[in-house]
């Protein structure tokens, strides 16, 4: 028989043994305020993976009396639904129901509609968990209709506290951590290890245990391989990290830059995408500061096309860190999206004649191109100081 994994033997069942969002569960705070007065309401909990999300939901059900169900987004469709709301309504003095839609983000449009209606009659109320922001991911009828809880990753204290509750079960049912208590340096790597992620660090330590006998920073590191590095391609960190990338070069921090550089490329980041931002980077933030700058970036960028990872880290984190330091323009950026609002405003204005194009002698004739000389001054720099913008326009400066 299967032993329940040791998330579930010791997930808490009341708010009081539950650790950590206490800008959610603390005294006075939304969820705690809703528990206790056993409020019924839909609600969306987004946070990262292993942040609370589910036991909350769990401990929120119990305390309002309601039954609690629970689906998958990944797995479920409609007949899952239909199964759970049944063909009876909610009859005096029953349970209400509440649905638990583990990743619901991963639910599509057609699946969201089907559920709206139950909730809008108060058939289920909906209780979403998701690591996506829910604006983008969930319907705005059914956002609309469902409050957004914001949950944070644990920190480190809370994760020692977590850590030390798992500890504590395995030893309890017998295992190698007899006296309740692993190496320090063990503890101290699975909490920066796992990245706030309590179900994460939980998951080692049991399979430390159930591999090897005993929990050490060895057995740990062999039973978890690698550091997981919460990071989808698709996803909100994603764009976060991207973000994060690009306003460290803008504002001249290296150090910043190379970090999160180090994280995209640790995650798999294709490189090319990498080296494309750069290559942007380089003319709108770089620019006339250091003209030679787009030169570098698009240098990377091929490099990362010939030679490919892992190699080709090291050129990206070459151009980064010049990128960085390098004097910041958006003199030419500026300019060039100030004349696109007035091409945008003014549409299609006459060009001036003479910088028309003259092929022809009847072009010619209309004066096209008349009193244009292609290098009016013998002075370098120098040009022709009546303008050839539109008439219109005539008095414009976009470069400054």
């Amino acid at each position: 028989m299967e032993m329940e994994p040791l998330a579930s033997r010791i997930r808490p069942k009341t708010l009081s043994e539950f650790v950590g969002q206490e800008h959610l569960t603390g005294k006075g705070k939304p969820l705690r305020v809703a528990i206790e007065k056993k409020e019924l309401f839909s609600f969306i909990l987004w946070g990262p993976p292993g942040s609370g999300k589910t036991t909350l939901a769990r401990i929120y059900a119990g305390a309002v009396g309601a039954e609690f169900h629970e689906l998958s987004a990944v797995e479920a469709g409609k007949d899952d639904i239909r199964k759970i709301i049944g063909t009876q309504q909610l009859t005096l003095g029953g349970k209400p129901k509440v649905l638990f839609v583990d990743e619901i983000h991963r639910f599509n449009k057609a699946q969201q509609d089907f559920l709206l209606p139950f909730v809008e009659r108060g058939d289920i109320t909906l209780i979403g968990a998701t690591t996506e922001n829910p604006s983008f991911e969930i319907i705005s009828p059914l956002l609309s209709r469902a409050r957004v809880f914001v949950l944070n990753e644990h920190s480190e204290k809370e994760m020692e506290k977590i850590i030390g509750k798992a500890i504590k079960k395995l030893s309890a049912e017998g295992g190698s951590a007899s006296s309740g208590k692993i190496p320090k340096s063990a503890r101290d790597w699975l909490v920066q290890m796992a990245q706030g992620d309590a179900r994460h660090a939980i998951t080692t330590l049991e399979t430390a245990q159930a591999l090897y006998g005993k929990i050490t920073l060895d057995t740990l590191k062999e039973a978890i391989q690698s550091k997981h590095i919460r990071y989808d391609k698709k996803g909100e960190e994603h764009f976060n990290t991207i973000s994060a990338f690009i306003k460290s070069m803008r504002a001249s921090q290296p150090d910043a830059a190379l970090y999160y550089l180090a994280r995209m490329v640790e995650a798999g980041e294709d490189p090319l995408f990498i080296a494309r931002r750069m290559v942007v980077f380089a003319s709108e933030d770089v620019g006339l500061a250091v003209p030679t700058a787009l030169v570098v970036a698009n240098a990377v960028f091929r490099a990362c096309e010939t030679i490919g990872y892992p190699e080709c880290a090291i050129n990206l984190a070459h151009g980064v860190a010049y990128l960085a330091t390098c004097k910041k323009s958006r003199a030419s950026y500026d300019a060039y999206f100030a004349a696109v609002d007035d091409v945008k405003m003014h549409g299609t204005l006459p060009v001036p004649m003479k910088v028309r194009n003259a092929p022809t002698k009847l072009m010619k004739d209309l004066k096209y191109g008349k009193g244009y000389e292609m290098y009016p001054s013998t002075k370098l720099g120098t040009g022709d100081k009546e303008s050839y913008l539109p008439e219109k326009l005539k008095k414009k400066k976009y470069l400054k």
